[in-house]
């Protein structure tokens, strides 16, 4: 019997910049091109009702591994669920396996939120989810944003360094600029209005950000690199990605949060196609 070859299907949406995907990411991620970046917040412990829809970790994450470039990152933010009184460690877990796959953890970041949805009664309120930065090789594109308020700016501080022969050497430093480099832990306003501006994408149970998913796709990549999301949801990771000049894929299981996505995408695309 001859073998069938199997191909990408039809975009479901598509721009001058991306494609937006209906089905599984695990049958599709194997046909597409090469990623620079990926960022998703996949589900995890439950903790949202995703209308039954399966979330198989271990496949997506080789699928995931496979099509990252050399020197290309993955942005996975999770956090862990509250059952029988424990943290699941869920977070970890999938950290430690994509390191059994090869990946490295480049950075363990902190996305941490203005206020708890849940608060506990016998733990301090969690208002955190980490952001895993992991990396096939050493980052190729790396675009620290420098943010954070530095003291005595213009002032040039001299520096002492012993030589190899035991004298000491100074020398006076360039002047302290306006602004250093971020800490990796990131804080965000969420809830309505604050999250994003788009009402529809509140139909999504699970939504993060588009100032984080900004941020990110700064960091890590370059304007005409290709981002993946292979669990778009509500389509954060790809509006932004086409208002920063970036090509985007998407993959989303669920055809009422795809339709969201369209409508989300087509007020800021230049050229868009619905199938």
């Amino acid at each position: 019997m001859r073998k069938i070859k199997r191909r990408l299907p039809k975009p479901y949406y598509e721009t001058s910049l991306g494609k937006l995907y209906h089905g599984d990411c695990i049958d599709i991620i194997p046909y597409l091109p090469k990623i620079n970046l990926v960022i998703t917040s996949p589900p995890y412990d439950n903790l949202r009702d995703y209308k039954g829809y399966n979330f198989n970790f271990k496949k997506i994450a080789n699928l995931v591994y496979k099509k990252v470039k050399y020197g290309g990152v993955i942005i996975w933010v999770v956090g862990d669920a509250v059952i029988n009184n424990s943290e699941t460690g869920t977070s970890f877990k999938q950290a430690l396996y994509f390191k059994r796959l090869g990946l490295n953890l480049h950075d363990t970041m902190i996305y941490a939120k203005n206020s708890a949805p849940q608060p506990s009664v016998n733990r301090y309120e969690q208002v955190i989810e980490y952001m895993f930065v992991l990396s096939k090789g050493i980052p190729k594109t790396v675009n620290l944003i420098k943010d954070k308020p530095n003291k005595n700016v213009g002032v040039s501080k001299i520096t002492t360094h012993r030589q190899k022969d035991g004298s000491m050497k100074s020398r006076r430093n360039k002047p302290i600029q306006a602004f250093g480099i971020r800490e990796n832990i990131w804080r965000y306003s969420t809830g309505m209005n604050m999250t994003t501006k788009d009402k529809i994408a509140y139909q999504h149970p699970a939504i993060f950000p588009e100032k984080l998913v900004q941020d990110h796709i700064i960091s890590w990549s370059n304007e005409g690199n290709l981002v993946l999301d292979p669990m778009c949801g509500s389509g954060t990771t790809l509006k932004i990605a086409e208002l920063l000049n970036r090509r985007w894929i998407g993959i989303e299981e669920s055809k009422k949060y795809c339709d969201i996505i369209v409508k989300r995408i087509q007020e800021y695309s230049k050229i868009s196609y619905l199938f």
